[in-house]
């Protein structure tokens, strides 16, 4: 009688055992001719090809009367900062008064020097009905915040009201003009914030936008530091920074990242003609994965080797510079 198996068992048959065949002669013929740089997805030409192709679709649709993108754009309402803000100094002050912001106060310290600025802005104050209260020097300073240099002069204005990041290209268009904004990842101090306003306005942009989550927003201090810019240079509020720069994207905006280690430096930017957003990490922790991935290119700006790296305000503004400049040389 046979004895049983173990269970599970197999039994191993004699006999030839069957060769490799053709098994590996695809690996012996290699994987084809090397395909072209603008045809690979990953690379800076084939990130350029796509964008261009982007482009391209986003004008037919425009040329087809397509206004999807306009009035999704216009579907959510904006969202506003929590509370009133005291703007102070004499050029924020001023602008803001210029610009027409529907002030609740304006405050002057008593005994302040008059110059030019601070008697159009009492004018301009007077004329519109805005209630004119002198305060003592102690009490304005911290209304302000006792670090703050108000030079006597301070202005209450409502919540801000942030746009619609695609109202922002949407208004470049309409104008016939060529989108041109700054977006901010990560940037969290507010100093940086006003002085990327001050820099998109100087250099003829059309926008700024700041994620919603883990980002400065439109406080005082990013008012002071704008030297009123703020009053006239549009800021977004983006839910999602990722989603929005692929919905500009769709719209034929490219998107361009600032950072260290880019693709290519700034002297080598080809793009400046186009349709552009350009997104400037932080300065400690530079521009986030997800945002690294959904630019269109990266890119660096020369800077010695003795220096570690630049603040997002100053880079923002070297940056605008390059672009402004060659646009005009168009």
């Amino acid at each position: 009688m046979a004895k049983p198996g173990r269970p599970g068992a197999s039994k191993k048959r004699k006999g030839p055992t069957v060769g490799s065949g053709g098994q590996g002669r695809q690996a012996l013929e290699g994987r084809g001719p090397t395909p072209k740089a603008e045809d690979r997805t990953w690379h800076p030409a084939g990130k350029r090809k796509a964008a261009n192709d982007r482009l391209a679709a986003a004008k037919s649709r425009a040329g087809g009367g397509n206004g999807g993108g306009q009035q999704a754009s216009r579907s959510r309402a904006p969202k506003k900062t929590a509370d009133a803000e005291v703007v102070s100094g004499r050029n924020s002050v001023l602008e803001a008064l210029r610009a027409k912001i529907p002030a609740s106060t304006l405050y002057i310290a008593s005994r302040i020097e008059m110059d030019d600025r601070v008697k159009e802005a009492l004018s301009l104050a007077t004329k519109r009905g805005v209630p004119v209260l002198e305060v003592m020097r102690p009490e304005l300073d911290r209304m302000t915040g006792e670090n703050s240099v108000n030079q006597g002069i301070a202005i209450s204005v409502p919540a801000y009201e942030y746009a619609h990041p695609m109202d922002l290209v949407s208004r470049a268009i309409d104008r016939g003009q060529t989108p041109l904004l700054v977006a901010l990842d990560g940037v969290t101090d507010p100093r940086n914030l006003g002085a990327i306003i001050r820099s998109t306005a100087a250099f003829g942009g059309h926008g700024v936008i700041v994620p919603q989550r883990r980002s400065v927003g439109v406080t005082a201090a990013a008012w002071k530091t704008s030297a009123g810019a703020a009053a006239r240079t549009p800021v977004a509020m983006a839910a999602n920074l990722t989603q929005t720069l692929k919905a500009m994207k769709a719209e034929g905006v490219f998107v361009l990242g600032l950072d260290g280690d880019g693709d290519m430096q700034l002297p080598q930017l080809e793009l400046a003609d186009r349709p552009l957003v350009i997104v400037v990490g932080s300065e400690g922790k530079g521009l986030s994965r997800l945002v690294t991935e959904t630019c269109d290119a990266i890119v660096s700006i020369p800077i010695s080797a003795a220096t570690e790296s630049l603040n997002a305000g100053i880079a923002a503004s070297v940056a605008l510079y390059e672009v402004a400049r060659r646009r005009s040389a168009l």
